[in-house]
């Protein structure tokens, strides 16, 4: 049975990898509603690398149940406060992929960096909505649209590599993420919008956490820019652009994003 966390906000699945005494933890939070799988190719490379890893499925993610009415990204910030506090963890590195990443911030912002050693954000901009002072939010999304963009779903961009012409980066994605239904609830709903409309400038900029930035050159979303503008707001940012990628950086490219991150955490022991 799948290790879990009961909370009032919903359960959380995780699982745990490698050297259950190390004194170096990695958590793997995925992006909207991708399993916690989709670090498959992430977990050997950790574990080699001397770390213990937890791979977590929040609500609404993988074995986990349903998103509930009401989850917002601050929501997901306790979420990952009550895994952090359940399992006694300090000095905890915390590996995001899109929404994943904010999601890391929305956690920082609420609770500080006391028990984080450093953060990887793949694929995902602090800000999605453009505006005069920040270019690299979402393709097309801009102050006219804020409340109408994302009301379906995930608008298509137009941007990026087609998928069926990404040869194996296509073949490891669907290796990764399993089948997923395309479909999305009200719940899905709320908090993509919510998560379209949060702007986490502020605490990067507030921040003295370690954290790498990564940008896929073919992002579908983003100019992969924001990833050295991300890091441009914090001293302690770092940034890499990982070429031939998409959004799902570290799936379609795994070796390459493994040998960053894996560069990345030594850097901060």
């Amino acid at each position: 049975m799948v290790p879990s966390i009961d909370t009032d906000e919903g359960r959380i699945d995780y699982t745990e990898h490698g050297d259950g005494g190390s004194a170096s933890t990695v958590i793997l939070l995925a992006g909207f509603k991708a399993p916690a799988t989709s670090w498959r190719y992430q977990i050997p490379s950790l574990i080699r690398a001397g770390h213990r890893v937890i791979p977590a499925d929040l609500p609404g993610h993988g074995t986990a149940p349903d998103l509930p009415p009401g989850t917002t990204m601050r929501t997901r910030g306790r979420l990952v406060h009550a895994l952090i506090e359940k399992l006694d963890l300090h000095r905890a590195a915390l590996i995001g992929g899109s929404m994943g990443g904010n999601t890391i911030w929305s956690y920082v912002d609420a609770y500080g960096t006391g028990r984080l050693r450093a953060a990887v954000v793949v694929d995902q901009t602090p800000r999605m909505l453009n505006t005069p002072d920040w270019m690299y939010g979402f393709y097309g999304y801009e102050q006219d649209t804020v409340d109408t963009f994302f009301a379906d779903g995930i608008p298509r961009t137009g941007h990026g590599t087609p998928i069926w012409r990404r040869g194996m980066r296509l073949v490891r994605l669907l290796a990764a993420m399993g089948r997923m239904d395309g479909t999305l609830s009200s719940p899905e709903l709320t908090l993509l919008n919510d998560h379209a409309k949060c702007d986490w400038r502020p605490t990067i900029r507030s921040s003295e956490l370690p954290v790498l930035f990564v940008a896929g050159s073919e992002s579908e979303f983003w100019p992969s820019t924001h990833a050295a503008a991300a890091a441009a707001l914090t001293p302690h940012g770092a940034s890499t652009v990982v070429s031939r990628a998409g959004h799902a950086t570290n799936m379609e490219r795994p070796d390459p994003f493994n040998e960053a991150v894996a560069e990345f955490l030594a850097s901060t022991e």
